[in-house]
Order: structure tokens, then C-alpha cells, then sequence
């Protein structure tokens, strides 16, 4: 009797056993499922693209550009939802101006001008270079944007690249095109183009 009492009691404390392990399992499970989920989130935060200014910054190439938009505290504009499209001068593309036109424009009594200058290479909505082209082939060879400044650009075709043409005759080359960002598309450009 005292050995049935001693078998029933080990089989009752292994049931009890085996049923807390099992329920200590599907906590264990239940965390590391919670765990996988939140560092999936955690890594699509990360993964999203940069806005327009911060594609900039990263690129040596425009950091002509960069300090002329920080100068013009533009920087809040073109990081805002969008969508732009933004025809970027590279580096060369200013030192092109005359000299001393970059420093000039990039002191504080010369804001306004800047900010014209800048927002001349900026239109609303997001543009990529087929669309673009299409645009230009669907109307006889010139299709023309206004951009966030007020004045016009008209784009064309030469050689196979996207021209634009400025209010003053003048023109620049999309040398890069389709540079994603979040808040729209850059364009770099060979030349600054200049508003009225």
C-alpha cells in the first residue's frame, strides 16, 4: 500500500511537472514571437528612405548646394512631406558662376535671392526621368514646369538627356537622374539655372 502511495504520488508530481514545463514553453514561445514582431517593426522604421535634404547631405557632390539651403533655411521645406522634384546642382555647377557669386549669395543680407535661386530648381510633385521624357516627346519636343519660385523651366531632349532651359536662356544637363528620396526625386544638373 505504502508503494502504491509513493507510485501514485511521483506520477501525480511528474504530471504536474511536465504540465509547467509545458506552460513555461508556450510563455517562452509566446515571447520570442512578441520579440521577432517588435524587432520586425523596429527594423522597418530604420529602413525608410531619406527625405531630399538628407540624400544631399550624404553625398559630397552636393555640398555646395546643402550649405546654400541651410543658408536659405530651406532645410524644413524640402524635408516636409512633398513630393518634390528637385533638379540639383553638383558642385562644379556652381563653381560655373562667376567668381565670388556663391559666397556673395550665401551671406545673410542676400537671403531672398538665394531662396529665389533655390526654389527655381524645385517643382512640386515627383517627376522621374521616364515621365519626364514622355512628357517632352508628348509635346512636340519642349514640355514646361513651374516651379515652387513662380517662374517657368522648359525641358528638352539632346543627345538622349533631359536639358532644362532658364528664364534667361540659360541651360543645364541632367547628369544623374532618379535619386529616390521620401519626400520625392532629385535630378543632379550640370549647371545652376537662374529665374527672371
Amino acid at each position: 500500500m505504502k508503494t502504491l502511495k509513493t507510485i501514485s504520488l511521483l506520477t501525480l508530481s511528474l504530471v504536474l511537472f511536465t504540465s509547467c514545463a509545458e506552460k513555461k514553453k508556450e510563455n517562452t514561445e509566446t515571447t520570442e514571437e512578441d520579440s521577432t514582431e517588435v524587432l520586425a517593426q523596429v527594423m522597418e522604421v530604420e529602413e525608410v528612405a531619406p527625405n531630399i535634404v538628407e540624400v544631399a547631405a550624404s553625398n559630397d557632390n552636393f555640398s555646395t548646394l546643402v550649405a546654400a539651403v541651410t543658408a536659405a533655411d530651406l532645410v524644413s521645406t524640402l524635408s516636409s512631406e512633398g513630393p518634390f522634384t528637385v533638379f540639383a546642382p553638383v558642385n562644379d555647377a556652381f563653381s560655373k558662376l562667376p567668381e565670388g557669386t556663391v559666397e556673395t549669395l550665401l551671406k545673410p543680407e542676400n537671403k531672398e535671392t538665394l531662396t529665389g535661386i533655390l526654389t527655381y530648381h524645385v517643382v512640386s510633385g515627383k517627376f522621374e526621368a521616364a515621365a519626364v521624357i514622355d512628357a517632352i516627346n508628348s509635346n512636340d519636343g519642349k514640355f514646361t514646369v513651374t516651379t515652387v519660385q513662380g517662374n517657368a523651366i522648359d525641358l528638352s531632349l539632346a543627345d538622349g538627356k533631359v536639358v532644362l532651359t532658364d528664364a534667361k536662356g540659360g541651360t543645364a544637363t541632367v547628369v544623374i537622374a532618379d535619386v529616390a528620396a521620401s519626400n520625392g526625386v532629385i535630378h543632379a544638373i550640370d549647371s545652376v539655372i537662374m529665374p527672371e
